[in-house]
């Protein structure tokens, strides 16, 4: 289960809006579920860092890497650690594309994606091991 702050998750989704026409991208930060006090079964969000995505694509993304070591350096000064990748679909489902899949780097990760296909937007959270893939429970929390 991944839990999001609503502030939070309103700054990613007007991120991804305003990098239309293209895929939008960036990184969250929050404590794995072994560090989650009290809550061994989730992972708390706390921090999201937007980020280029160098693609410049509509179908694919590539987080910049200057800005994955800026939000990575961010995320330790604060206590915590990257637990995830947000991006967008700009014209398909939630769902892992083949691509999002072969590129998963960290099977901890969190890999939300927020699909502008329809006029109101859906997120979806996954983990990524191989070609494993399992949706997990996204909780907008205040």
């Amino acid at each position: 289960m991944l839990k999001v702050p609503r502030a939070l998750y309103a700054q990613m989704l007007a991120h991804v809006i305003g990098c239309l026409p293209e895929e939008g991208c960036g990184l969250i930060s929050g404590f794995p579920p072994q560090m989650a006090a009290g809550d061994p079964v989730s992972t708390q969000v706390v921090g999201w860092y937007q980020a280029r995505n160098i693609a410049g694509s509509a179908k694919l993304y590539t987080v910049d890497p200057g800005d994955f070591l800026r939000a990575d350096r961010q995320a330790q000064s604060e206590g915590c650690e990257i637990v995830g990748v947000v991006h967008s679909h700009t014209h398909s489902d939630p769902y892992p594309s083949p691509t999002d899949i072969e590129q998963a780097p960290d099977p901890s990760w969190h890999y939300m994606i927020i699909s502008l296909r329809h006029p109101d937007p859906t997120v979806r959270s996954y983990s990524i091991s191989g070609a494993q893939v399992q949706e997990e429970p996204v909780i907008l929390v205040d």
